[in-house]
């Protein structure tokens, strides 16, 4: 099938942001966007994009350097002074790996190349499951978004706003994953650690517990690896 509409894709190079991908190069040509923000594992999680943009033949990429965050702080990803917490999955308060409004900062660099180069949609891996802890999470923080780049963008432009996995579980993302192919060997959650995943900060538990319920193992390597099931 012939696709004749181009997509920006905000692809950090986790596992969510990956299966994002896959969706929408089911129907899109892909123009894959990164963003460093000075967060602990910056190198891994760009070789990890630029192994996903290879694996698609990604028609269009952009990396850009978002320093403003590290200077701001405030988050475990991005100020070594504060301690990247161990797993808590029951946790229901923000946490420390929180960056704040973070997806609205992606998200302006998405909609900004998407209207120069004529996109008609920029999606992106968001999961509601993990709202409870970044409110920039939410359904309706993208639905207002969309609203803000209907008003804020040229009267032709019309770029949707897609976060096709936002009901997902973890499990139902990596279920989804090995349903398109998308390459989950390729990806990168671990928040701290760049050479093997820790497997117990809050992205590895959430990953690895995803697979433990979808009953796949998972292919990256970790230092341990814990059962959160």
């Amino acid at each position: 099938m012939e696709k004749n509409k181009l997509a920006v894709v905000a692809v950090s190079g986790g596992m969510d942001s990956c299966v994002t991908a896959a969706i929408a190069n089911q129907n899109y040509r892909l123009a894959l966007i990164h963003i460093n923000y000075g967060q602990r594992t910056e190198k891994r999680e760009l070789r990890a994009f630029h192994d996903i943009a290879d694996f698609y033949n990604a028609e269009k990429r952009l990396v850009i350097d978002f320093g403003h965050f590290t200077k701001i702080g405030g988050s475990s990803l991005t100020d070594k002074s504060i301690e990247v917490a161990k797993a808590d999955l029951n946790n229901r308060e923000i946490p420390s790996s929180y960056v704040p409004f973070r997806n609205a900062n992606i998200m302006s660099a998405c909609v900004s190349w998407a209207e120069v180069i004529g996109a008609d949609a920029v999606f992106i891996g968001a999961v509601y499951e993990d709202a409870s802890g970044y409110p920039d999470c939410r359904p309706e923080f993208f639905e207002a978004y969309e609203k803000m780049v209907e008003l804020g963008t040229k009267p032709e432009t019309k770029i949707k706003i897609e976060t096709p996995i936002i009901h997902f579980s973890k499990a139902d993302i990596v279920k989804k994953g090995l349903e398109l192919n998308a390459p989950l060997n390729l990806t990168w959650s671990c928040y701290q650690s760049e050479d093997e995943a820790c497997g117990v900060c809050d992205s590895c538990a959430f990953r690895l517990r995803g697979f433990e319920q979808a009953r796949v193992e998972d292919p990256i390597p970790y230092k341990i690896r814990p059962r959160y099931d």
